[in-house]
């Protein structure tokens, strides 16, 4: 979707000035591992995937997602996904507290503490087949496609409708666009190249490179 999640490109913002690497520490605040903490937990309840995670982010309000930290969005998004799946309630989350007994059927699906670090350490597998055929190939040109998705998409607002050049080809994983409706899609992944001086004018030299799948893109 168009939401104050996608900023590339957009001017008034300032600059960004991130942290020497040496000295950015993982967290800022102890609340901030707890908030990833329950944001991981809160997603073995099986009850939606990483992508309607991402979406239930960006549907805030624009003006609270950009008031919003890092982790203050990860939380507004997980409580927002915990009361639309009635795993708590309004009511509870005002007061911090469980009102009524979790559901058997939630407490068995969470992970063991001994299993938390090798889970984590494992990953989250999405490459997923597709019957589909591969339209592109390195070093084809390709246009990004305009369009102005309502829902969850990877497909960055300010390389619509831009050319560029297929640089390396991934595979067929799942289609984000797709799966925050819950729907598993494979769609082939391609990298792309952009010039800068297409993207953001004639004084700039950079080559920027994208992961976009298939549907995003047209032969130019």
């Amino acid at each position: 979707m168009n939401g104050a999640h996608d900023l590339g490109g957009m001017h008034g913002l300032g600059p960004i000035n991130p942290e020497p690497e040496r000295e950015e520490p993982l967290f800022h605040a102890e609340w901030e591992k707890r908030a990833l903490g329950l944001t991981l937990t809160a997603g073995w309840l099986g009850q939606w995937n990483i992508d309607i995670s991402r979406h239930a982010r960006e549907r805030q309000h624009p003006v609270t997602y950009l008031s919003n930290s890092y982790y203050e969005n990860w939380l507004a998004g997980l409580e927002t996904l915990l009361v639309e799946r009635g795993i708590v309630s309004p009511e509870e989350l005002a007061q911090g507290k469980a009102l009524d007994p979790t559901p058997d059927t939630l407490k068995d699906k969470c992970a063991p503490a001994e299993d938390v670090a090798g889970i984590l350490g494992s990953g989250g597998p999405c490459d997923f087949a597709t019957d589909d055929p591969q339209k592109f190939k390195i070093g084809d040109k390709v246009r990004v496609i305009q369009f102005n998705p309502t829902g969850h998409t990877r497909a960055p607002r300010y390389v619509r409708g831009h050319i560029a050049t297929v640089s390396d080809y991934h595979g067929s994983f799942i289609l984000p666009d797709e799966n925050s409706k819950g729907n598993k899609i494979g769609q082939h992944l391609y990298n792309v190249s952009f010039d800068g001086n297409t993207l953001w004018g004639p004084d700039n030299d950079s080559t920027i490179h994208v992961d976009l799948w298939q549907s995003y893109l047209e032969k130019a």
